[in-house]
């Protein structure tokens, strides 16, 4: 099911960003140069189709990926605009760096780029951990969107 977020509720947390530095994370827009870096990580940590929308997310311009890095190690990324105009995602964290607030970070970069863009809600598509997307942003759900807007383009078995 797609979740729809209103924007104008969307704000920066300063506990979180003092949380981040306290941690030693920084989120930051991803650069161009960065590219195979970041794609071959997403490719091996989650799937070739969240590579794909990633690289989409670096031919925008500016891109519309965000990284989390600690020690200048790459920790977790979030994207927009990647499947579609307004969408959020994909996102992951390394699996050993979860429970931190980093998805939750991100999640606020990519929110709020997309806020300072025009945009007054977002739509973040075929959601898996709803109750944390409803906590951390007020996200709700998109009736009628279920199983997503893009969930068939990749079924290879048709």
């Amino acid at each position: 099911m797609d979740y729809l977020v209103n924007l104008s509720l969307v704000a920066a947390v300063p506990e979180l960003d003092a949380r981040m530095e306290k941690a030693g994370v920084a989120i930051r827009r991803a650069l161009a140069p960065e590219f195979e870096l970041v794609t071959g990580w997403v490719r091996e940590k989650f799937s070739s189709g969240w590579a794909s929308e990633t690289a989409v997310a670096f031919a925008r311009q500016p891109p519309t990926c965000f990284l989390a890095t600690r020690a200048e190690k790459l920790i977790g990324f979030a994207c927009h605009e990647s499947i579609a105009r307004g969408f959020f995602g994909p996102t992951g964290v390394d699996e050993a760096a979860r429970g931190e607030g980093i998805g939750h970070a991100l999640l606020l970069a990519c929110l709020l780029d997309l806020k300072t863009m025009g945009y007054g809600y977002a739509i973040i598509g075929d959601v898996g951990p709803s109750a944390f997307y409803e906590r951390t942003v007020g996200a709700t759900p998109i009736p009628n969107s279920a199983p997503g807007v893009y969930a068939g383009l990749l079924n290879t078995n048709e």
